[in-house]
């Protein structure tokens, strides 16, 4: 049951490392990875661990929603421009998944903005801002995710050492 433990941990770590880049619930499935190998022998983390980086994961997957907004909004962006960046997102990921999530944001909150009747400048100027607030979503989301990984890559070194 351990081993089954640790290779369902170990894969959840790796797939939340890339779903922190694709768009899966990246750092909830690294943190499902950390509580399979807590219950498994081969790694102890401590209650206050565990909160914290439970508390960091709730908190970066309900901000990740709001991040893209926000940096559309902070440079000038309308619901248009929300929704035409998960949007493109989404078609994005569909057609062209390596690159495509993030062209596909750039081009829909590009085109959202357009459809609102947002000047091309505007148009831009958003779709930018949607863009950055994505990177920035995904920067964190990848921290997050490494952050869990090095915990148990410490905690295996300790048992298997």
């Amino acid at each position: 049951m351990d081993i089954l433990l640790l290779i369902l941990g170990a894969g959840c770590l790796l797939v939340g490392l890339a779903g922190a880049v694709l768009p899966l619930p990246g750092p909830p499935l690294s943190y499902g990875g950390l509580l399979l190998l807590h219950i498994s022998r081969f790694a102890e983390f401590t209650t206050a661990t565990l909160v914290t980086l439970g508390i960091v994961t709730a908190l970066i997957t309900v901000l990740d929603y709001y991040i893209p907004i926000w940096g559309t909004k902070k440079f000038g962006g309308t619901r248009y421009g929300s929704i035409g960046a998960v949007v493109g997102l989404v078609v994005g990921f569909l057609f062209i998944p390596a690159i495509g999530i993030f062209l596909g944001t750039f081009l829909g909150a590009l085109v959202g903005e357009l459809i609102g009747g947002a000047s091309s400048k505007n148009a831009i100027r958003s779709a930018v801002g949607s863009f950055m607030g994505f990177l920035t979503g995904i920067f964190i989301k990848v921290f997050l995710c490494l952050v869990m990984l090095g915990f148990a890559v410490v905690a295996l070194w300790r048992y298997f050492a």
